[in-house]
């Protein structure tokens, strides 16, 4: 059987997966309507596609996903998840900027079918790689670890202290980030 944090960590991948699934149903969506209706280039269709998509995921993921830190202010939060983007689409846009590499400089236009297949397949391994990226980043810095760490105390043979954990989380970069952004929130943004 499986202890309850593990259960709990499975439970999350699985609704990261499914906010992560309407993401890349909008990220591919717009990213096709873009390239082989408005025969736009693949790396900036995939630019706007993307940005799309991440306002819902960063919605989604909030709600949905990830539980807000009480000791990190939600300013910081944004901006977290903004970096973690901005290096996200930069890794997509690499991929997808790759897929087509070698191809003609026209070839949106002149080798349309075997453009949008090549954009479409750098977009899978773009998703999946982007997708670990951002559960990792995510899960370290925005996700309440602290509370994931306190429940350590309620499992059998367990050889930390209260004390011990507690000593462990304020050390951790995670936690010195948030209290930092809550002890730098400007008056009247809390």
């Amino acid at each position: 059987m499986l202890n309850r944090r593990v259960r709990k960590l499975i439970e999350q991948i699985l609704k990261f997966g499914v906010v992560g699934i309407i993401a890349a149903i909008l990220d591919f969506g717009i990213l096709n309507i873009l390239v082989i209706f408005a025969h736009m280039n693949n790396v900036l269709a995939s630019t706007i596609s993307f940005t799309l998509s991440f306002i819902f995921n960063y919605l989604a993921s909030m709600k949905y996903v990830f539980k807000h830190r009480p000791d990190m202010a939600r300013w910081m939060e944004i901006v977290i998840f903004l970096l973690s983007a901005v290096i996200g689409l930069l890794i997509n846009n690499a991929i997808i900027w790759m897929s087509t590499l070698g191809m003609d400089a026209d070839a949106f236009l002149t080798q349309h079918a075997e453009y949008v297949l090549c954009t479409n397949i750098g977009k899978i391994v773009a998703t999946f790689v982007v997708a670990v990226w951002n559960f990792i980043i995510r899960k370290i810095f925005l996700d309440d670890t602290h509370t994931a760490m306190m429940s350590k105390l309620q499992k059998k043979g367990n050889t930390f202290t209260e004390e011990e954990l507690e000593a462990k989380w304020e050390r951790s970069l995670s936690h010195r980030i948030g209290m930092w952004s809550i002890e730098h929130t400007p008056k009247g943004w809390r």
